[in-house]
């Protein structure tokens, strides 16, 4: 429906005549315009080795059908953790759907991300304590390796450090 909103706006029809096709109310298509500018947002792009919406497809027939994850890794080309990873991240054997694993995907890939250290504020609060007294990157890094080992929370890599360094 979006895509034909695009399309009409595009080809110069008006905001009434294009709720009129499409069912919705001239609100609602101004609504999507305005948001993104009234210029068509770019498609999506899936990254490269990322299971399309036709291997989801057949996942979900082939899970109906009882077949192992083997056996769907095999027709697939895939990996089995590949296979076992999609399923279960996405309701298991007995509730996986094509469509909505793709919508899942689609929307754990959305940029832009908030950034770790924005999502850790007590790792944030330590990696700037550090920096205030000119630790390095990787002096940091060895630092929470050494005294926060256990916890998963307390990590960081260098490279993500350097962009805090303004």
């Amino acid at each position: 429906m979006k895509a034909d909103l695009w399309r009409r706006w595009g080809a110069g029809e008006s905001i009434s005549v294009i709720s009129g096709q499409i069912g919705k109310p001239p609100g609602s298509v101004f609504t999507v315009l305005k948001h993104h500018g009234g210029i068509a947002p770019e498609p999506r792009k899936e990254r490269a080795g990322s299971l399309t919406m036709a291997e989801r497809e057949e996942i979900s027939r082939r899970l109906c059908a009882g077949d192992s994850y083997n056996a769907i890794a095999a027709l697939l080309g895939r990996a089995v953790s590949t296979i076992s990873r999609e399923v279960n991240k996405n309701g298991g054997r007995g509730a996986y759907r094509a469509t909505v694993a793709q919508e899942r995907a689609f929307d754990r890939a959305r940029r832009p991300k908030q950034c770790l250290l924005a999502r850790r504020p007590s790792l944030r609060e330590t990696v700037l304590a550090l920096l205030k007294e000119e630790w390095s990157p990787e002096q940091i890094v060895g630092h929470l390796r050494l005294n926060h080992g256990d916890d998963p929370a307390m990590r960081v890599r260098p490279h993500l450090i350097w962009g805090c360094r303004g």
